[in-house]
This record gives structure tokens, sequence and C-alpha cells, in this order.
């Protein structure tokens, strides 16, 4: 473990266990089976062990490639398996992979780092305008939100900086002009209200658990370096954007609900910010 990131590492960890650990708990007291949530226990030490393998091993240009390998596997979901016309899967052996929960954390953490280089940009824009094309509102308003915030807080001039932001509040608008036809699963989109059919309390402590682990990338990355109080903030701004968007359309609750993607993807984005915390040169600064 790293003396300095490990603490982003444990915080999150601690948390986001807690959260999958109540949505198991959730399904099974609302009899869904458990072959179904044991799932989202084992994707979330997948993720752990990817997470620590990225914040160990991370290069000096992990975040630029990373971005690239983003745009690329969200394109590649348009020719992948669809469902009512809906294109946001990756099959991968027995298993449906939603490729934008799985790359966007860690895209959102590149072009944190990488905000000064005009590709960077170029690659998130083409990531925004792809996710509309999906369509999916959710994840397309998701990482807008953190792309505004980030494009906000560069160094270009304010005619520049709005444009930016403008831009993708755009694409994000445009997102939900789409159709989607998919109808909520209760034990994925609706978990919180099958939380609060067993019992008020679950619900509520459920939506408290989510809430804190949105937030542990900034109180990790705080804890990890004093010196980076806003290094987890566009991270913490999409993981948040991603389960408040629940309340408005029958998108899947990460973490609480089923769903291994959500878990594994935010595992990736906390470690992809592991490793740009360690000390020395950032390791994904693509400088």
């Amino acid at each position: 473990m790293l003396q300095g990131p490990h603490r982003l590492l444990q915080v999150y960890g601690a948390l986001s266990l807690a959260t999958v650990a109540l949505g198991c708990l959730i399904c099974a007291l609302a009899d869904v089976p458990a072959s179904i949530w044991m799932r989202n226990l084992i994707a979330w030490g997948v993720g752990l062990a990817a997470a620590v393998s990225i914040a160990t091993l991370a290069g000096k240009r992990t975040g630029t490639v990373l971005l690239g390998l983003a745009a690329v596997l969200v394109a590649a979901s348009l020719f992948g398996p669809a469902q009512q016309g809906v294109h946001r899967w990756l099959a991968v052996g027995p298993l449906s992979i939603n490729i934008a929960f799985v790359v966007l954390p860690m895209a959102v953490v590149a072009l944190d780092r990488t905000r000064e280089r005009a590709s960077s940009w170029g690659l998130a824009f083409t990531i925004l305008g792809l996710l509309v094309l999906q369509p999916d509102a959710s994840q397309a308003t998701a990482f807008a939100g953190a792309v505004g915030l980030i494009a906000l807080t560069t160094r270009r001039s304010t005619p520049v900086r709005l444009g930016l932001a403008g831009v993708a509040a755009a694409l994000a608008a445009l997102s939900w002009l789409r159709p989607d036809p998919l109808a909520p699963v209760p034990e994925v989109e609706e978990i919180v209200a099958l939380a609060w059919a067993v019992t008020p309390g679950l619900a509520i402590a459920a939506v408290v658990l989510t809430v804190a682990t949105s937030l542990a990338p900034i109180l990790g990355a705080r804890l990890a370096a004093a010196r980076s109080f806003g290094a987890g903030v566009p991270l913490s701004v999409y993981v948040l954007l991603t389960a408040g968007l629940t309340v408005f359309g029958a998108f899947p609750m990460p973490l609480l609900g089923i769903g291994m993607s959500p878990i594994v993807g935010f595992w990736l984005g906390v470690g992809l910010l592991a490793a740009q915390l360690r000390p020395g040169p950032s390791p994904a600064s693509g400088s």
C-alpha cells in the first residue's frame, strides 16, 4: 500500500463497501436471489484489486492513454449488443458491461490532470457526443457536469473557459432529447424505493451512505495530501450526479443497485486519482 494515497483508497473503500453491502442486504430482504446480488460484492473486490494496481503502477502518461482508451471503448459500445435500440454495453464472455460506467470515472480524473491540453478536450467532447448517441442522458449529464467544472478551473481565458463549459452543457441537454425506452428494474434503478418498501430506515441509510461515498474522493484526497483538497472534486461531482440523476429517470443507482460496472468503474477512477497523489512528479499528467 502507498503511504500517502492509501488513505484515499481506505476512505473510499470503507464507505463504498458499506454502501454495496447495504444494497445487497436490501436485495436479500426483498427476495432478490443471492446469485444476483453477490455479484456486487465480487465486483467490489475486483475493483479494489484493480485500483491498488493502478495506484501503484500508473506511469507518467497513463492519464492521457486512459482518456483516449475511454473514447475508443465508448465508441465500440455503439456496435455492441442493443436493448430496444439503446447501445451502452459491450459483451465480455457471459457479462454485459455498461462501458460508460467503467471508463468515465477514469476519464474524469485524466481530464482533470491534463486540462491544459487541447487534445484532452477533444477526447472529452468526443466521449460526450458518443454518450448522446447511445443514448445515455444520465452518464452524459454526469460526465458533462464534471467536464464543465474542470473547464471553469483551467488557466485559459474566461471566454474559452465559458465556451468549454457551454459545449458540455449543450451536449448534456441534447442527451435528454433522445428517447430512452428501457423500463426500470426494481433492484437496479429503483433500489431506494425497494428499500423504502422494506423499511424507511433502510432507504434513509442508503441515501446517506451513497452521498458519503460520493464525497469520499474529496475527503480521501485531502487526507492523502493537504495541498490536494480540490483533486477529488470532479470525480465526486461525477459520482454524485450519477446517483442523483436516478430521481429524474430510470437510470441505474450505482453501488446500491445491482450492477457490477459502476462498482468497478468508480474504483478505477479512485485508483487513478490515488496514483496522481503519489509524491514526486505527477504520474498521469501526460506532460
